[in-house]
């Protein structure tokens, strides 16, 4: 009986931790909504479109890329908050998705120095991306935050999942809420350099010249 008793305890006390850090991730997330809307509403189609190389991408494609991303989570968390995710062999393979989930985190991170090309369908259009981009991501960042919440009370290290990105990769789906969380920073990074490159429309000029 103590023996059960400590352990629920224990149970207790890292869900709780767990509760704990979803909290912060949330949070995050709506930092990033906050910082996007805040440093990119205001731009015009050119803006948002220029890019500053045939080789990089814009600030419209940085955030479709993330709403593409993302997009496979949504299904993926609602199942779980369900109670109806069955894992896969894959997914109770021991080891791999500690191996995995520390491996992509560290690879997303914003600091990250390595470059990965996006794969087959996570690659932004190539033609002009609509105005309301940033409206959108906001949107659907709105709704992953509420996915997030719903697992609330769970053990998120005991949840395996498979990356909705890559799908020989699985990791917990604490990770997994980690790793959406540090691509997103990531992005949110690169489109505000995108804004500071040689060449980006002025829109004061602009105005400037067609007057």
């Amino acid at each position: 009986m103590c023996v059960d008793h400590w352990a629920w305890h224990s149970l207790y006390e890292r869900i709780l931790t767990m509760n704990e850090e979803l909290t912060q991730l949330v949070d995050q997330l709506n930092s990033v909504s906050q910082d996007a809307d805040d440093s990119f509403r205001g731009l015009t189609a050119e803006q948002l479109n220029w890019k500053p190389s045939t080789n990089e991408w814009s600030v419209a494609q940085c955030f479709e890329h993330l709403i593409m991303s993302n997009a496979g989570y949504l299904p993926l968390i609602e199942k779980i908050a369900r109670g109806e995710h069955k894992s896969s062999m894959k997914e109770r393979m021991p080891v791999l998705p500690r191996f995995f989930g520390t491996m992509v985190l560290k690879a997303v991170q914003p600091q990250s120095q390595r470059k990965f090309k996006a794969g087959r369908g996570f690659q932004p259009s190539t033609s002009s991306i609509g105005s309301d981009i940033i409206k959108r991501f906001n949107a659907q960042q709105a709704e992953l935050a509420e996915r997030m919440r719903s697992t609330d009370g769970m053990d998120l290290r005991k949840i395996i999942v498979t990356s909705p990105v890559s799908s020989f990769v699985t990791y917990s789906l604490l990770d997994a809420f980690r790793i959406v969380v540090a691509h997103e920073q990531r992005h949110l990074a690169q489109a505000k350099r995108v804004t500071t490159r040689d060449g980006f429309p002025n829109v004061s000029n602009s105005f400037t010249h067609h007057a």
